[in-house]
């Protein structure tokens, strides 16, 4: 895979059933628009083929009506605009557009009559976000909370998203007040009422605590339906029964706590208090991908080892150990969508081939990669090492054409509670087609090893994760297809900082390093990062002396091999400052470092960055390894 080849990375990251019509959004970047283009796609179930179903350059997740007569999906009519809701005939006609907001829409429902949507949008304070409004026009902010910006949308109290529901002629009802933030919402079983997930206490303080409220379709008071021993999400409702994700925890914030399914009774008089229907430590939900009813039981996706999996656990259950839940899909490879009809699912799955794959019960039925394959795939293999102190360290790697010895590239992860897994990496596909071996390792800290792995570094940032990244290597660099004599090391956000630390102590190891978005100073980051004011004392602590001796930053002098700080201008996750502190302490003591910066890119740069500065990225790292590692 080429740098240019990004626009054959064809993703299918929603999908609808309804009887015999699926229908899933194909999505990939376009190098020439410097934009994501995306239509519709109608797969048979059989097998037989798919065809394009919208003719938009800008549709996605499609929802088909329960009684299977329309689709709602969202549409973009340029690159620039925002997504509204559109309506169509199943059968045949036009869409037809029932909202037009100014920030556009987002995660539509179906009324289980089929006679309504709703959906979540966000609603900017009268005068802000105007379009090609003059630079300056806008007045002051007053802030008087610490979660008033995010990463990628910037600063959010002046446009808190909202709850709406639309009928089929574009009539909206406004549920929600705009005070706190509202999540994916779902009906209950009579259309009547829409539950949702908000902040405990209606967003009263700055917490991740969440509470399920429930609110008449026809508008009202929103009322607390479930007590959340932590955070909710993605509610599903069934017959007396709500089931939705989330995580228990203690406290307003939580690090690296497992997202388990809960079931609840659907009370609208009271609330109730949930039943974990999964194993906290065992058992770590996929965050974003909602759990669906099948039956008398509860359909969700798992994280296990590098895969991501669609599972299956009785309503009945009470905290089931992953072991003891059934695998329906998704063995060694990525579940990234799927959709229940009855007894039947879909599943849309990346897997180290394809970006693309669409699944039926045991049956592909869809493969929109295969461009991407004739480009040319390179081999992933699964490694194991050991840790000093006996632990497994677990990972893969990715191996160019060609018996070698091929210069290798460490590349760390970012979270660090997220993982390197069985689906297509793109970035690790264009290493190891230009001849490098790519180490990917999961340290402790990632996701997807029990709950335990995940939290072995709080407060131990730099110890046993070392260890374990350092001990994947040492087995990759035991193949006989590396080269041990040329290793770079990169990573971005805590992967950034793993560069970073191990730049400054075990520097000895590496040519070179590319350090990305990354952490390096605590003590900054505290203030300065949307997160900072929680992450740092959850991770990290909130004695600066520890802060201080946890920030490679304070180890700069220690770095000399070439280093390369890469960083987005409008990054708020790691702002751009923990870059130019960085750069500016290696410069000013010789180091050979560069600083690269991307302008209008957030954190998400690497997974959903402008197309064209994706491919430029690409095409820097590349001649950087070219230059160091030869």
């Amino acid at each position: 895979m080429r740098p240019d080849d990004i626009e054959l990375l064809a993703t299918t990251d929603s999908i609808s059933l309804r009887g015999e019509l699926l229908l899933v959004a194909v999505a990939h970047p376009d190098l020439s628009s410097n934009s994501y283009v995306s239509a519709l796609h109608r797969v048979a179930v059989d097998g037989s083929g798919s065809s394009p179903w919208s003719h938009g350059l800008y549709d996605g997740e499609p929802a088909i009506s329960p009684d299977g007569n329309w689709v709602a999906f969202l549409r973009r009519t340029s690159a620039e605009d925002r997504p509204q809701l559109h309506v169509q005939p199943t059968g045949g006609g036009d869409a037809r557009a029932l909202t037009d907001l100014p920030l556009g829409v987002q995660a539509p429902v179906w009324s289980p009559d089929s006679t309504r949507i709703a959906f979540v949008a966000r609603v900017p304070d009268e005068g802000r976000y105007v379009r090609d409004a003059k630079p300056g026009a806008e007045s002051h902010r007053r802030i008087t909370r610490l979660d008033y910006r995010w990463d990628d949308i910037g600063f959010i109290l002046d446009r808190r998203p909202r709850l709406f529901v639309t009928d089929l002629v574009g009539g909206l009802t406004e549920l929600t007040d705009g005070a706190c933030d509202v999540g994916k919402p779902a009906w209950t079983p009579d259309s009547a009422h829409v539950v949702f997930p908000a902040p405990a206490d209606w967003g009263a303080r700055e917490s991740q605590r969440a509470s399920l409220y429930a609110v008449p379709a026809t508008g009202g008071a929103p009322v607390v339906v479930v007590e959340v021993p932590g955070d909710a999400h993605c509610p599903v409702v069934g017959d007396g029964v709500v089931v939705f994700q989330g995580r228990e925890f203690d406290g307003d914030h939580a690090a690296a706590v497992n997202t388990s399914v809960w079931a609840a009774p659907l009370d609208l008089t009271q609330p109730q208090r949930p039943r974990k229907l999964t194993d906290q430590e065992t058992v770590c939900c996929e965050e974003g991908i909602a759990p669906q009813l099948m039956g008398s039981s509860v359909v969700f996706v798992a994280l296990n080892r590098g895969a991501a999996e669609l599972r299956q656990v009785p309503l009945s259950a009470s905290a089931v150990p992953l072991a003891e839940t059934t695998l329906l899909a998704g063995a060694r490879s990525k579940v990234k969508a799927f959709a229940v009809d009855g007894t039947r699912f879909a599943v849309s799955v990346s897997t180290p081939d394809s970006a693309g794959r669409v699944v039926v019960g045991d049956t592909v039925v869809a493969d929109f990669s295969q461009p991407l394959r004739d480009s040319g795939l390179c081999e992933v293999r699964e490694l194991t090492g050991r840790s000093p102190d006996g632990y497994e360290s677990h990972g893969w790697v990715v191996l160019p054409e060609g018996p070698g010895p091929h210069p290798v590239v460490l590349a760390v992860h970012g979270g660090p509670f997220s993982y390197h897994g069985w689906g297509l990496l793109d970035e690790a596909q264009v290493y190891a087609a230009a001849g490098y071996l790519v180490v990917l390792p999961n340290p402790r800290g990632s996701a997807g090893y029990g709950q335990s792995h995940g939290q072995a570094i709080v407060h131990g940032f730099g110890t046993v994760d070392v260890d374990d990244v350092l001990a994947l290597l040492d087995e990759a660099l035991a193949l006989p297809e590396a080269d041990a004599s040329r290793v770079g090391v990169m990573g971005g956000s805590y992967g950034g900082f793993m560069t970073s630390w191990l730049a400054a102590h075990h520097g000895r190891r590496f040519r070179a390093a590319w350090s990305e978005r990354a952490v390096n100073a605590w003590d900054s980051f505290f203030g300065s990062s949307d997160i900072g004011y929680m992450f740092v004392e959850l991770y990290v602590g909130a004695d600066r002396e520890t802060q201080l001796k946890t920030s490679p930053l304070t180890y700069a002098d220690r770095i000399r091999i070439p280093f390369a700080v890469v960083h987005s201008e409008h990054d708020w996750r790691c702002p751009v400052e923990q870059a130019q502190r960085m750069f500016v302490a290696l410069r000013k003591q010789g180091t050979p470092a560069e600083l690269l910066l991307f302008p209008a890119e957030g954190h998400e740069l690497t997974r959903s960055g402008r197309p064209l500065h994706r491919k430029e990225r690409f095409d820097a790292v590349l001649e950087w390894w070219s230059r160091h590692l030869g």
